[in-house]
């Protein structure tokens, strides 16, 4: 990309859109109509800023934009932040926006009998192995990490593993699955993620960005 071309925002596809959109617009850079259209086939989308571009990808992979620089700026959850620690990843601002947790989770029955105090090796099925690791790795807890990217609630269900790490927003999944919260690893929210190297070789604008999201964020 060149100095001249438009910033890049990366923003989360999924439930975050509908949180994600009024703060936009109170900055000043509300999407085109098709941004909130689920079904809508293009992934890249014009602003009200005409210095800045969207685009619409996976929540896993909103980090890898910004680390590499495909993106200047993100809406990126903490989660997916502590997941993958980039440092060239900068996240100056707490939009207060799609909140939840990330938790231990294991069936009713299991959490009835068992201490987690008393626990020293774990097999987990989660999105989150570098998180859950290092989490367990504190307590001196060997965590054995069964990657898998959805229908972790099944994990346990089917043999797989005895325990989950997933987000938790209200519980009603875990409960129709028969599961229950016995840890909570940490508070989640969305924050703006902005790259390095664009803070550096374009620091007016990113700045004027950060700037406006703190502003908007405060506000909330």
């Amino acid at each position: 990309m060149s100095a001249t071309d438009p910033l890049v925002l990366a923003v989360p596809k999924g439930r975050i859109l509908n949180e994600v959109g009024p703060l936009l617009s109170r900055a000043g850079i509300g999407p085109e109509p098709e941004f909130f259209d689920e079904n809508a086939r293009q992934l890249m989308f014009r602003t009200e800023d005409p210095g800045l571009t969207i685009i619409r990808v996976r929540s896993f992979d909103v980090a890898t934009f910004v680390a590499f620089g495909a993106a200047h700026l993100a809406v990126c959850g903490s989660d997916v932040l502590m997941e993958f620690d980039h440092p060239e990843i900068y996240a100056p601002v707490d939009l207060e926006v799609g909140r939840c947790r990330l938790s231990v989770a294991e069936p009713e029955e299991l959490a009835a009998r068992e201490d987690p105090k008393r626990w020293s090796h774990l097999r987990i099925a989660t999105k989150y192995p570098k998180v859950t690791r290092r989490h367990f790795a504190a307590r001196g807890v060997q965590a054995e990490c069964v990657k898998l990217n959805g229908a972790l609630e099944l994990a346990p269900r089917l043999g797989l593993c005895r325990r989950i790490v997933d987000l938790v927003q209200t519980g009603s999944t875990l409960r129709a699955n028969g599961l229950v919260e016995v840890e909570r690893i940490a508070e989640v929210s969305s924050r703006l993620a902005v790259n390095r190297a664009a803070l550096k070789t374009r620091p007016a604008l990113v700045n004027d960005l950060i700037g406006r999201f703190r502003e908007v964020a405060v506000a909330a």
